[in-house]
This record gives C-alpha cells, sequence and structure tokens, in this order.
C-alpha cells in the first residue's frame, strides 16, 4: 500500500514538472498574421485566378428564360456585387442576375465571361469594371488593355445576341487599398473611350460619372462610404439611369 501511495506521488511529481517546463504559447504577430493571409489569398488565386468557382453552382441551378422573360446580367466587380446588399429589393424584384465579384479587374470577367453571362441566355449584359484595373489589383494595366478586355466582351455578347450596356467607371479620386496612384484623370480617359466605342459599335452608353463626381473628379461625399464604392444614396442614384438604359435596350 505504501509503495502505491509512493508511485502516485511521483507520478503527480513527474505530471507537475512536465507542465512547468511546457514552452508557453508562441504569440502571433499582426505581421504573421497578415503574411498568413496573403499566402492563403495567392494559394486560392492560383487555383481560381478568375473565380470562375463562384457562381458555377447557383449558374447551374438557372433555367433558360422563359419565352417572354427578359434577363439581364450585370457584370462587375464590387461596385456590382455590393450592389445586391446594399440595396436588396432593386435585385429581388426584377429579373437581374447579378455576376460581380469584389476586386475583380477585366481580364478576370473575360475569362468567366462566357459562363457567367452567354450561357444564361440573357437579353441584354451591363457591363462595369476597369476600376480595378487602374488600381493594379491583379499587375500593372495601361488603359489600351483595360479597352481590349471591354472589347472583347462586349464582342462576345453581341456575337450571341445580347444587348450591350456599357457603363462608365465611377469617378475615384484616390484608392484607399493604394494611396497615391492619382487615378481621376485616367478614370475620365477611359470613360471618353468607352462613350466613343459605345457609340461606333451602336451599344448604350450609361453615364454614372457625370452626377455622381466632386470638384475633384472624386466621388461625391454623399454617395460614398470610402471614396470608391457607392452607398445606398449613390446607388439609388445610379439605378434610374442604368433603368432607363435596360429599358432602352430591350425595346
Amino acid at each position: 500500500m505504501k509503495r502505491r501511495i509512493l508511485l502516485i506521488a511521483l507520478g503527480l511529481s513527474v505530471i507537475t514538472v512536465s507542465f512547468a517546463q511546457a514552452p508557453p504559447a508562441k504569440q502571433v504577430s499582426d505581421v504573421e498574421k497578415t503574411q498568413a493571409i496573403r499566402i492563403a489569398q495567392f494559394e486560392k488565386t492560383l487555383s481560381d485566378w478568375a473565380n470562375l468557382g463562384r457562381f458555377r453552382e447557383e449558374n447551374s441551378k438557372m433555367a433558360i428564360p422563359a419565352p417572354g422573360e427578359k434577363r439581364v446580367v450585370f457584370m462587375g466587380n464590387s461596385i456590382t456585387e455590393g450592389w445586391k446588399y446594399i440595396d436588396t429589393a432593386f435585385f429581388r424584384r426584377k429579373q437581374y442576375v447579378n455576376r460581380g465579384i469584389s476586386g475583380q479587374t477585366t481580364p478576370q470577367m473575360l475569362i468567366r465571361f462566357r459562363q457567367d453571362v452567354i450561357n444564361l441566355k440573357p437579353s441584354a449584359v451591363v457591363i462595369l469594371s476597369g476600376i480595378n484595373d487602374i488600381a493594379g489589383n491583379t499587375g500593372p494595366s495601361t488603359l489600351e488593355m483595360i479597352e481590349d478586355n471591354l472589347s472583347s466582351m462586349t464582342e462576345i455578347a453581341a456575337a450571341n445576341n445580347i444587348k450591350v450596356i456599357m457603363c462608365s467607371v465611377l469617378p475615384a479620386y484616390d484608392f484607399p487599398w493604394r494611396k497615391g496612384m492619382e487615378p481621376a484623370d485616367k478614370v475620365a480617359s477611359l470613360n471618353k473611350w468607352i462613350k466613343d466605342y459605345a457609340e461606333r459599335k451602336g451599344f448604350i452608353y450609361v453615364d454614372y460619372y457625370s452626377p455622381m463626381a466632386d470638384d475633384r473628379k472624386g466621388l461625391k461625399s454623399a454617395y460614398t462610404f470610402d471614396g470608391v464604392h457607392p452607398n445606398l444614396d449613390g446607388y439609388k442614384i445610379m439605378e434610374p439611369i442604368i433603368e432607363k438604359a435596360i429599358k432602352d435596350a430591350l425595346k
């Protein structure tokens, strides 16, 4: 019995010593956390650069439009994606399909254009893109590169008898995620090209820029929460403009 008590005591002593000698949990710094997030994002980008998987399941469940149904697909980036969250009723009550993906540039949209637009058999497509290219989200990009990608998307749509609605890029004085790039003049130049190209090709041009720009060629503070993305008031400016364009396209 004494031997048994001694063994138990020795065992408890070993456990106590083990706990006392265990190394403290490593504190993860903010830098390490940021690096881990970036690595995860990079790995995701490598596996699906254009984010083809984002809407694959939703697209597979979407039936061909019924006779007389006028489906409209909105192709874009976070400005398009955020629209359905900030003003949910706008998309819910319409035959509008939102295919915006936050952060995307025109080459990414071009890659997924067939599966996220053409294969859904819409009557019209609304294209709003280019600001993330100017910000360099997927690498340096010239205006000519953006124009080439926009041209390709519109040509694919027109070849499939889809009415094309090209939207001006919203004004931006600076990018909160990439300061000092001075995008305002580039946005204005790109919008001039979009307008001229749409008129030349017989597409509909939508001007969000004029009613939303301030005297610095930035987005009016009343219409945004960060200088780039619209708030609810901003979307309320955009909605009647795009609805008129859609009505004209579907005549």
